[in-house]
């Protein structure tokens, strides 16, 4: 784990270096440029134009599903999952959205957990932007738009949404909700295919730490409805 923060922070430090250059000689035009030739477009990526479209507050829970999940026990996280799916606990590293999760092809739940105030830690001049707290950090990141980067904040959290998001899929469905549980805030984007399903889920407890929920559906069993069961399981270890 240090040795992945470690690779994370000086590719972050040569990231801001650059983008600090590109500041002073440059522009906003030139920003949007950077980031277009370095992650790609959002045509290519529609992801990178994509935030937020609605909010639910409190979605009803699916009792008779979640009474089906199976818990799972990790050294960070427990959460309760779903019947053939492989499941993975990750650990915070540097993934771009084009590499993707390769890992297992057929169904699979990647799972992460991070301590509170993580993000501030690992990205400090992010509290000079008013960042303050992992969902601060996250929701900063998931509303970035390529569109509308105007200065080096706005260029530093369009490429974090790029580190943070995962494949999924060719996006062609892809939607992002803001959602709030009683015990769990955050953002699940997802993207509803003809023959899978991908989700990814960005989790925030009432102690601020930070959850990631990756679902690669191959085949089709999972709706928004039931992740958010899925998501009401999570708890750190």
């Amino acid at each position: 784990m240090k040795k992945k923060t470690a690779k994370f922070l000086t590719s972050a430090a040569g990231l801001v270096l650059a983008l600090a250059f590109l500041v002073i000689f440059g522009g906003p035009s030139l920003l949007k440029a950077y980031v277009q030739l370095g992650v790609g477009s959002c045509q290519k990526i529609p992801v990178l134009c994509l935030c937020a479209g609605s909010e639910i507050t409190n979605p009803a829970i699916d009792q008779d599903f979640k009474a089906q999940l199976i818990p799972y026990k990790f050294p960070k996280m427990q959460v309760s999952l779903p019947k053939g799916f492989n499941v993975v606990q990750e650990e915070m590293k540097e993934f771009y959205y084009t590499k993707g999760v390769r890992k297992y092809a057929g169904p699979v739940i990647y799972l992460l957990y991070e301590k509170p105030g993580f993000f501030i830690a690992l990205f400090p001049q992010s509290r000079k932007q008013g960042v303050s707290d992992n969902y601060t950090f996250i929701s900063r990141t998931l509303s970035a738009q390529t569109p509308k980067i105007k200065n080096l904040s706005d260029t530093f959290f369009a490429i974090m949404k790029t580190i943070f998001t995962p494949n999924l899929g060719d996006q062609k469905n892809i939607k992002m909700v803001k959602f709030s549980l009683p015990e769990h805030k955050g953002y699940v984007t997802y993207n509803l295919a003809p023959s899978e399903n991908y989700f990814d889920c960005d989790i925030i407890d009432k102690e601020d730490g930070f959850f990631k929920i990756y679902i690669k559906d191959r085949k089709g069993i999972l709706d928004l409805d039931k992740v958010f069961a899925i998501i009401s399981t999570a708890k750190k270890q």
